[in-house]
């Protein structure tokens, strides 16, 4: 051997290699190994639908933990929260295929009512399973039956709060046409009107709510005494879409699954109190108070995982036929695409 050549044949006969071929043919693949390493690390970006009725509500939580505990960022995700404008929770699936957003946050019988109608939006991820929403009332009311004649303020008439709040009403001897309803999109616009006094009655999620009752309001009743469970928020994205990003998908699904498990950790609970107030404007007592009432004891207000409930979407169908929305229900899984949760470990 003389410089830097090998002088003879390999073990099988090949050709000889000099040692700069060779540290050559190494930096190269040194080079493409970087390279690939970067590429399979590079930050994916993707744009998320907010309804401007759930962005100060307790149905923010699940998005807003991934952000602020850099879940989302974990996964290599660059997450752009959006709120469409008009952004109603009604319009959430024409912002997916205007592209203003990739996926979004939607009640489940607007996607429903929109793939009957030709969308190819499905649910990828469970948001909120059983809402409690409370009917809350000025304080000379007292029952519901002083309801009568007076104005309701009520989310839209094709949902499953207004179906659910209506059923409420029913049980307690409060009939349609008993009463004048008002469609009023968002928690935070109804409780407007109660206060102006030109609402008798309104619907309202957390933590306003609980905020109104602190300030005098009556809580006449919950809507989850009259109804089974039932699954209310997803996430949903076009299935074309979807199919062409899943990656972009499966690393969202596991974002999400990741927040919840958050938010049950006991250990977290100060943190999550914490965002709470940060998201919604309440008071610590305030978002405390409505953690309780999810957690203690346990209602099934939210997912374990983002897994996707089918009996419970089974559940927002009949609901919405026995509404006379819809005039043969369809089975649930039309709606959804659960590749993206066993994508990612979830169901």
């Amino acid at each position: 051997m003389e410089g830097s050549d090998f002088r003879g044949t390999g073990a099988a006969g090949g050709p000889r290699i000099s040692l700069p071929s060779m540290r050559a043919t190494a930096t190269a693949a040194l080079i493409a190994a970087c390279f690939v390493h970067a590429a399979a690390a590079e930050p994916l970006d993707l744009r998320y639908g907010q309804a401007f009725s759930s962005a100060h509500s307790i149905f923010s939580l699940p998005v807003a933990i991934a952000e602020r505990e850099g879940l989302f960022a974990r996964e290599g995700l660059n997450l752009r929260v959006i709120v469409p404008i008009p952004g109603g929770s009604d319009k959430m699936i024409a912002a997916l295929h205007d592209e203003w957003v990739d996926v979004t946050h939607v009640a489940t019988p607007f996607l429903v009512r929109a793939a009957l109608a030709g969308s190819d939006a499905v649910a990828i991820a469970a948001e909120f399973k059983n809402p409690i929403y409370s009917l809350i009332a000025k304080p000379e009311i007292t029952t519901f039956a002083d309801l009568k004649g007076k104005l309701v303020g009520l989310a839209d008439e094709a949902g499953s709060i207004s179906i659910s709040i209506r059923k409420l009403m029913a049980m307690h001897g409060v009939q349609r046409g008993d009463f004048a309803p008002k469609v009023i999109e968002g928690t935070p616009t109804r409780l407007g009107c109660l206060r102006r006094g030109e609402c008798d009655a309104v619907v309202l999620g957390q933590p306003q709510d609980l905020q109104a009752i602190e300030q005098g309001y009556r809580l006449l009743g919950l809507s989850n005494e009259a109804v089974p469970d039932f699954l209310y928020t997803v996430t949903a994205a076009r299935r074309s879409w979807a199919e062409a990003h899943k990656e972009a998908v499966t690393r969202y699904v596991r974002a999400m699954a990741a927040a919840f498990s958050f938010i049950r950790e006991p250990r977290n609970r100060a943190r999550v109190i914490k965002i709470v107030m940060e998201s919604t404007g309440a008071s610590e007592l305030i978002a405390a108070r409505t953690l309780d009432l999810f957690f203690a004891p346990e209602r099934g207000v939210m997912p374990e995982r983002a897994e996707i409930d089918l009996k419970g979407l089974e559940q927002v169908i009949v609901m919405m036929g026995e509404a006379g929305t819809l005039k043969a229900p369809p089975p649930a899984e039309r709606f959804v695409d659960l590749q993206y949760l066993r994508a990612a470990g979830v169901q």
